[in-house]
């Protein structure tokens, strides 16, 4: 004989499914802020319009200048990255604990603070202002000093990402080596770089993706020169003062560059 549910399962069975409209509802409400941007900006304008953005004078300078620029800070973030992170991984002592914290908080800081602090630091009034310009070097205003703005806002993502990598090493291989003569700079350049390889790769990529979309530290450090400083997000910013189409012709050529690094990040992740 079956029996008709009782009254306590029939209220569980409603409350799981008033449950299952509540979470439905709130996922929908953010996939929909998500992917509601994203959607008109790829699909608002015809291809036509798209390429007739791209046209504009201020986009040739922009890419090119972007390229070099985020080119630079990436030599920069990897070269002196990876030795850093790899000490950061190896040590475990309160003051590297420290470093590892402060060297990650330029990822969470708002962009005019890193702009700010860009400024006192490099700037003519700046920490070593008078230092350098006793030697004529001007920072500010120039591309050196978009490269120390995309590197000052890029490291930390390497940095995690490279760290994680080396931490996560067999100690045995690395003690292994040591025991039959091999150096600690051969251990790290033939051993522990070559294993890390997947997350160093990871990590330069997310680097690289911060740094082409950085705006605001670099606005207030570099200024907005067309063709000097002036990079893709800059230019994003002045067009849409004049030319709807050309920001968003270059936001989509943003969109794709990030959406192909994700894949490519997640797929060598998986290998």
């Amino acid at each position: 004989m079956i029996r008709a549910p009782s009254r306590s399962n029939r209220r569980d069975a409603a409350v799981g499914v008033a449950w299952s409209a509540l979470a439905g509802a709130l996922a929908g409400v953010l996939l929909l802020i998500v992917i509601l941007p994203l959607f008109s900006l790829l699909f608002t304008a015809t291809p036509r319009e798209l390429l007739r953005g791209l046209a504009d004078p201020l986009v040739g300078p922009a890419v090119r200048l972007t390229i070099a620029t985020t080119t630079a800070s990436l030599v920069l973030v990897i070269g002196c990255g990876t030795p850093l992170a790899w000490a950061l991984a190896r040590r475990s002592g309160r003051a590297w604990r420290m470093a590892e914290t402060i060297m990650q908080l330029p990822a969470v800081l708002p962009p005019a603070v890193a702009g700010v602090a860009l400024l006192l630091a490099f700037g003519r009034r700046g920490l070593l202002g008078p230092g350098l310009e006793g030697l004529g070097i001007g920072i500010p205003f120039t591309r050196a000093a978009v490269v120390l703005a995309q590197t000052f806002v890029a490291a930390p993502f390497y940095l995690q990402a490279a760290i994680a990598a080396f931490r996560r090493l067999d100690p045995d291989l690395v003690l292994v080596a040591r025991t039959l003569g091999a150096s600690r700079a051969r251990v790290l350049l033939t051993i522990e770089i070559p294993i890390a390889a997947a997350g160093l790769v990871g990590g330069a990529a997310m680097s690289w993706a911060r740094a082409l979309g950085e705006f605001g530290a670099t606005l207030m450090f570099a200024g907005n020169l067309s063709g000097r400083t002036q990079t893709l997000p800059l230019a994003i910013y002045t067009a849409l003062e004049s030319d709807l189409r050309t920001a968003q012709s270059l936001s989509i050529v943003l969109v794709a560059v990030a959406f192909a690094l994700l894949v490519a990040v997640r797929v060598g992740t998986r290998t």
